[in-house]
């Protein structure tokens, strides 16, 4: 079942849009591809943001980035 909303463009999207159907895609193609993609990429976002805090809790990788750190800062060049 398809809904029908209301969206109030302000001018930038209003420009983008039309760049978007000039290329050849319906008003409401773009816009259901704009909600996908941003849908998404919140999910790749959220996903991300788990696997950070995931690695931050393993003390064992964050003590071999801290040697890996220690190791890169001895290897620095002087100032």
């Amino acid at each position: 079942m398809t809904k029908a909303i209301s969206v109030r463009l302000d001018e930038d999207v209003q420009r983008a849009l039309t760049t978007l159907e000039a290329a050849g895609m319906s008003r409401s193609e773009a816009i259901r591809k704009a909600i996908l993609d941003a849908a998404g990429a919140a999910k790749r976002h959220a996903a991300l943001r788990e696997e950070v805090a995931a690695l931050e809790r393993d003390d064992a990788d964050r003590k071999e980035m801290r040697s890996i750190a220690a190791m890169m800062e001895v290897l620095r060049a002087p100032e």
